[in-house]
Parts: C-alpha cells; sequence; structure tokens
C-alpha cells in the first residue's frame, strides 16, 4: 500500500501526466481510505480550476471579471485617497 507521502506526490505528477495503470489504481485505493488524502487532491483541482479560470478570465480583455468592489468599499477608497 502507498504512504500519504507517496500519494501526494502522485496526485502532483498526476495533474502533470498521466500515471502508469498500477500507480493510477493505487492512489484510487489509497484515497478510498485515506480521507486526508482525498482532501488534498480536491484542494489541488480546486486551485487547478482557480488558476484556469482567472487566466481565461485575463485572456479577455475589455471583458469584466466578474468580480467588483462593494459600493461601500469603492466610497471608503475614494475618502481615503481624498482625505491623503
Amino acid at each position: 500500500m502507498l504512504s500519504c507521502k507517496d500519494v501526494t506526490r502522485l496526485i502532483s505528477e498526476s495533474m502533470d501526466r498521466s500515471l502508469p495503470l498500477r500507480k493510477r489504481i493505487g492512489v484510487r485505493v489509497h484515497l478510498l481510505i485515506c480521507r486526508f488524502c482525498a482532501r488534498y487532491e480536491r484542494q489541488l483541482l480546486l486551485i487547478r480550476e482557480t488558476a484556469r479560470r482567472i487566466a481565461a478570465a485575463e485572456d479577455r480583455p475589455g471583458e469584466p471579471s466578474g468580480e467588483t468592489l462593494p459600493e461601500e468599499a469603492k466610497v471608503r477608497i475614494r475618502q481615503a485617497i481624498c482625505n491623503s
């Protein structure tokens, strides 16, 4: 059975390239048993997807990114600039 250290390394590697069948099976079996490694995999996938979305948004200049400051934050920033 693979250790958590081995599995986290293999999960990271699998993000860049396909693992051999035997290693993929070993990782999957470990993830069924170890909730911590399963959580690590979910976190890596979330980070990867977030980075892709940010990169995609930057590739479309002129389009709003979908994230804006609340109006009250904009007012506070304007006041801080005017008062400085």
